[in-house]
């Protein structure tokens, strides 16, 4: 897949409501964040999928701008979200590791001290709802009606069944067995704090409730934050029987089922842009739809053309589909290519709302909107960075606009081209030491704002954490060691050649 930029900067303008004076004399608008989990960069139509079929998000992404470099803070579910929720790096906050979901009692969460992108939006007159996946805390004080939302349908945990007709019997069976802890894949879904006995699958079931909430929100006369979550196409692998067999001519099994889920999303996504149009809210709302991380290509993914897999600091962890959709606001047709993260998306929402940001809050992210309507990176000369810890060392990435450093495991710093080389094939470290150097300190300086995990999630994880073995920074962000000389360099190329 080789993604075209056909973005006209002055089209843009003349389309955008870009200026903050234009902004403050418009109606707020209504603000869908729609997310899918673990979604390959390829498993769309729009970014190019060749056996995946999503009209409906197509249809959605042709008649907005789609931005092909648009990266996430952490390529795992639960610190992606809680960046995303906070505007923070989650090395900034304590939140870098998955929250348990074996359902033992635990009460660890995402801080209350900072202030959620919906507590912010219900502030400023908003009627908020989270709907689907939560995976940020399940005590009381961590859970969505408590973080600024006023409709919650979902579940807390990280992942679930889809079929109640599999799930809610064995859930009654355990409970009543006394057993403990009960997967959390098989506990009741949760309409704000009560559990509900639901009957479709919950794909399904999300769009419907989504569905709901938009005609409910035009009652109240007030403009809506929604964030649908979807769980889809996350593991457990499990599809309709309609969905499968649109997808009959896939002949390997995991990539079957993946794709039926996805195509169900698509489907509901469907079900909800007919209930904005006939609500008449449809061109008063901005949609950005998006993956929480990349797709996990063990389970049915494709993130072609990028290298890695969920998890990676390889493009495929942590870059993903992405596109924003307002009538009249966002110009059709278009593509952005500048870098954005899901950390933009905070002040961004803030600036439409127009309202400010929360006192004391700080953001990572930039408010992008003007950049969008002036074809302009919003990131110029600045990093976007990704970090995972592993176990004893660090999975680390930056980038700075055409240029990206890399370390995975071990293995020595990395730099490539991002915007020529987007599969990371042409290492080209040997050949700009410098450059590398610099990026490294530059990324190594950004570290020094890490705090220590509030939570980890294994036993081993909090042993290397006591003994020092992590983060173990040092190791992480030694360059001279680890990197070819220009000389080396040479000789490497020539003997390939």
């Amino acid at each position: 897949m080789k993604i075209k930029s056909a973005l006209c900067g002055l089209s843009i303008i003349a389309l955008t409501i870009g200026c903050s004076a234009q902004v403050k004399t418009a109606q707020k608008p209504n603000i869908l964040v729609i997310l899918c989990d673990d979604l390959g960069y390829a498993d769309v139509g729009f970014n190019g999928s060749p056996d995946i079929i999503t009209p409906e998000l197509d249809k959605l992404a042709k008649d907005g701008t789609i931005m092909t470099s648009a990266y996430v803070a952490h390529p795992f579910c639960g610190p992606s979200r809680a960046a995303l929720m906070t505007g923070r790096y989650t090395q900034e906050i304590g939140t870098p590791y998955n929250l348990r979901d074996d359902g033992r009692v635990t009460t660890s969460g995402v801080p209350v001290n900072e202030t959620y992108m919906s507590n912010m939006l219900q502030d400023a007159g908003y009627y908020t709802s989270a709907i689907g996946k939560w995976h940020l805390g399940d005590n009381k004080e961590f859970q969505p009606n408590n973080r600024g939302y006023d409709d919650f349908y979902g579940f807390l945990g990280g992942g679930h069944k889809y079929f109640p007709e599999k799930f809610q019997p064995y859930y009654e069976k355990q409970k009543q067995a006394g057993a403990y802890p009960i997967n959390v894949y098989f506990t009741p879904l949760l309409h704000n704090d009560k559990e509900v006995h639901e009957t479709e699958y919950i794909t399904d079931a999300f769009s419907r409730e989504a569905v709901r909430v938009i005609k409910e929100s035009k009652k109240k006369k007030k403009p809506f934050f929604m964030y649908l979550a979807y769980n889809a196409p996350h593991v457990p692998l499990e599809a309709k029987e309609e969905d499968l067999k649109v997808f009959s001519n896939i002949k390997d099994t995991d990539r079957r089922t993946y794709a039926a889920m996805v195509y169900a999303v698509d489907r509901g996504v469907g079900e909800i842009v007919k209930a904005l149009k006939e609500t008449k809210q449809y061109e008063n709302t901005l949609i950005v739809f998006m993956s929480d991380n990349g797709g996990n290509f063990d389970h049915g993914a494709n993130n072609y053309p990028l290298k890695g897999t969920k998890g990676d600091t390889f493009e495929g962890g942590f870059r993903v589909p992405m596109f924003f959709h307002y009538p009249n606001k966002i110009a059709a047709g278009t593509h952005f290519d500048h870098p954005v993260s899901a950390l933009d998306l905070y002040p961004t929402f803030a600036h439409l709302a127009q309202t400010n940001l929360p006192k004391g809050k700080i953001v990572n992210g930039k408010n992008i909107w003007n950049d969008l309507a002036s074809n302009t990176s919003p990131h110029k000369d600045e990093m976007i960075y990704a970090l995972r810890y592993r176990e004893g060392y660090c999975d680390v990435a930056a980038r700075k606009e055409d240029w990206k450093i890399v370390r995975m495991g071990n293995e020595p710093w990395q730099l490539f081209n991002i915007t020529e080389d987007l599969g990371e094939h042409k290492d080209m470290a040997g050949r700009f030491p410098e450059r590398v150097k610099e990026m490294v300190a530059e990324t190594q300086k950004w570290t020094k704002s890490h705090i220590a995990p509030l939570w980890v999630y294994s036993q081993t994880d909090a042993e290397l954490w006591e003994s020092g073995k992590l983060p173990n920074y040092d190791d992480t962000f030694e360059v001279d060691k680890l990197i070819m000389s220009p000389i080396e360099y040479k000789e490497k190329t020539e003997k390939k050649k």
